[in-house]
């Protein structure tokens, strides 16, 4: 065989790394056909599925799990909490994984208090994904005896009574 020449060498050397450009060309024009991929009729993953299994994979996968199971807790209150006690409070919102619930008084309060075990086992059978740590209670609030837009420190009106 006679001697190549050393461009010769270096040309099929890059032929063999990288491939025939000729080839390349016809191969870019030709469409390959995927035999694995999901465009094949009775392919895996072609089977149909439900709209709320589609739903639910769509929810985990943008992170919408939490808000969602937070909101649907908030709606569903009377069956948490029973007709009679939904009746006397109502779930003012979630903030950083604590329920705030307004009581109609402060007797109420105290007694939803006294129920926080079971409501919060309630709420974490029912609702795992809102991610709710505690409850806060909170009763009416007393009235207020700031007049105006200065107003001084101490006990208010009742300090000159006497």
């Amino acid at each position: 065989m006679a001697e190549q020449s050393e461009a010769a060498r270096v040309y099929l050397r890059f032929k063999d790394v990288f491939g025939d450009p000729n080839a390349k060309r016809v191969k870019a024009r030709r469409k390959v056909r995927d035999d694995t991929g999901s465009s094949v009729p009775f392919g895996i993953g072609r089977d149909p599925r439900g709209l709320g299994d589609t739903i639910d994979s769509l929810t985990l996968q943008l992170g919408w799990n939490s808000p969602l199971a937070q909101s649907e807790l908030l709606a569903s209150w009377i069956e948490l909490a029973g007709e009679e006690t939904s009746k006397h409070s109502t779930p003012a919102g979630i903030d950083e994984g604590v329920l705030t619930v307004h009581c109609e008084s402060t007797a109420w309060a105290t007694q939803l208090r006294m129920m926080r075990v079971e409501i919060m086992t309630h709420i974490s059978v029912r609702y795992p994904d809102a991610g709710i740590v505690s409850i806060r209670f909170q009763g009416p609030n007393a009235p207020s005896w700031k007049k105006g837009p200065r107003s001084i420190p101490g006990r208010g009106p009742r300090d000159t009574y006497g």
